[in-house]
């Protein structure tokens, strides 16, 4: 067994392999870049499917969630009922000495531009103004004209889609309380101060539910959702250690809560928050009926009872969840990196590897390819050392590797090497799907 491998020490480490490797990319990086907007390359979308797809079956796998996709523009109202249009704020100062802009509540996270660098106000470096609100929403305008009744946001967030659909799924789904709505898409907030690579950007993917129940029953939910929640996270392969529960204080709540949780993982930069899980009340079915005059009370057949649902809502990114994993799965040993990502994350599951570009081989290792990448996701490397394909495959989590080699045409086996324990084994060629499905299925995270 080799050696405890080292953890990811910085985020500088992560950002120069995801771009070597093809993971996230910076958006219109030709022209300079844009500040906080990133691109996912070829193994990133791989990976961010995966993720996607993992939270939208543990979600609609259940009889009491029904998926949706509202639309990102919405009716300006929406962000007025909701609060975001007044509140959705976060106090920014001015540097009055570098001329930077940083969100007040995160100076700890930031930092200034003069060298040497420092966080702003550290040490007396920056001469800082004293904080004013500034709302997180993208204002666009919808038409021909630009003026005032033509205006609409980016949706800051998912879950107003969500609740101004609460009445159409139940109807047309036919869900009777307690159940959810599923929706994974796009939103947009103008951070003050973005960074730490992908944690914190200004267009980014959320995966979030919206858990409509009795009143009565709001806090049972809340604590079943909580744990729900956390052993999602748990079954990628984060390590337990990395996660924690952090609950929200009465300062902190939002002014809609009854009670919120936060499931924080340890990055490199600090504990920080991966997802959400909020007991909202009423407060949002309650501000839609206002404010558009429509009644969004539910209907109980059993009880003949008429009322406003209370939701439990939780909130991922998609984006964060990603940088977790990876965060999480980098190891170093040695000489040796690679990505421990959980087989059913990773982009591929199976490289295949003939020993040397000989004709033979090469037909054998054709065939092998073929037939895998019909049941898994799988891809051939034949350039350089096997060693070097070896620890390429490696770097980006491919989890295991079939090498052919001359043995394989003498007596039709290949060998299986497993990417974290680097342990080969002798598998006939009739057996290379049945091993790999079941290595995949009996898969732990190493330490």
């Amino acid at each position: 067994m080799q050696a405890t491998p080292q953890n990811l020490a910085d985020m500088a480490t992560l950002v120069s392999l995801c771009k070597q490797r093809g993971f996230v990319f910076p958006s219109s990086e030709v022209y300079g870049g844009v500040n906080a907007c990133w691109d996912y390359g070829p193994l990133g979308v791989e990976l961010k499917r995966n993720i996607k797809d993992a939270w939208w079956k543990s979600m609609t796998d259940r009889d009491d969630v029904e998926g949706l996709d509202a639309a990102i523009l919405m009716h300006p109202k929406v962000w007025e009922a909701s609060g975001h249009v007044a509140g959705f704020v976060d106090p920014m100062v001015d540097c009055k000495t570098c001329k930077g802009r940083f969100r007040a509540d995160k100076l700890a996270m930031a930092n200034c531009g003069q060298k040497p660098s420092k966080h702003p106000g550290e040490g007396g470096v920056c001469e800082l103004t004293e904080p004013r609100q500034f709302n997180l929403m993208f204002k666009t305008h919808m038409g021909p004209l630009e003026d005032t009744g033509s205006v609409v946001y980016l949706r800051p967030e998912t879950a107003q889609g969500i609740y101004v659909n609460f009445l159409n799924v139940a109807q047309a789904a036919r869900q009777k309380l307690p159940f959810g709505i599923a929706q994974i898409g796009k939103a947009f907030r103008n951070e003050i101060t973005p960074g730490n690579f992908i944690f914190r950007t200004r267009e980014f993917e959320q995966m979030e539910m919206q858990f409509f129940v009795k009143p009565e029953s709001a806090m049972e939910w809340f604590e079943s959702w909580k744990q729900t929640r956390i052993d999602w996270h748990l079954g990628l392969g984060i390590r337990p250690s990395k996660l924690r529960f952090h609950p929200h204080g009465p300062t902190e709540l939002a002014h809609y809560a009854k009670a919120a949780f936060d499931i924080e993982y340890e990055f490199p930069f600090g504990w920080q928050e991966l997802e959400g899980v909020h007991h909202r009340s009423d407060f949002d079915l309650t501000q839609h009926q206002k404010f558009s005059g429509k009644s969004l009370m539910y209907f109980d057949e059993t009880t003949k009872e008429k009322y406003i649902p209370y939701v439990i809502e939780t909130s991922a990114g998609c984006d964060r969840t990603l940088l977790t994993v990876l965060v999480d799965s980098y190891r170093l040993h040695e000489d040796r990196t690679w990505l421990s990502l959980h087989p059913k994350l990773s982009p591929y599951k199976v490289a295949i590897f003939p020993l040397m570009k000989k004709p033979d081989l090469m037909e054998v290792s054709d065939k092998i390819y073929k037939n895998l990448k019909t049941h898994m996701r799988a891809t051939t490397d034949d350039a350089g050392s096997i060693g070097k394909r070896y620890r390429r495959q490696d770097e980006i989590g491919t989890p295991f590797g079939v090498t052919i080699d001359y043995e394989t045409l003498s007596n039709q086996h290949v060998t299986i090497r497993d990417r974290d324990t680097m342990a080969q084994e002798k598998v006939s060629v009739d057996r290379i799907e049945e091993v790999l499905k079941s290595k995949i299925q009996s898969w732990a995270p190493q330490a």
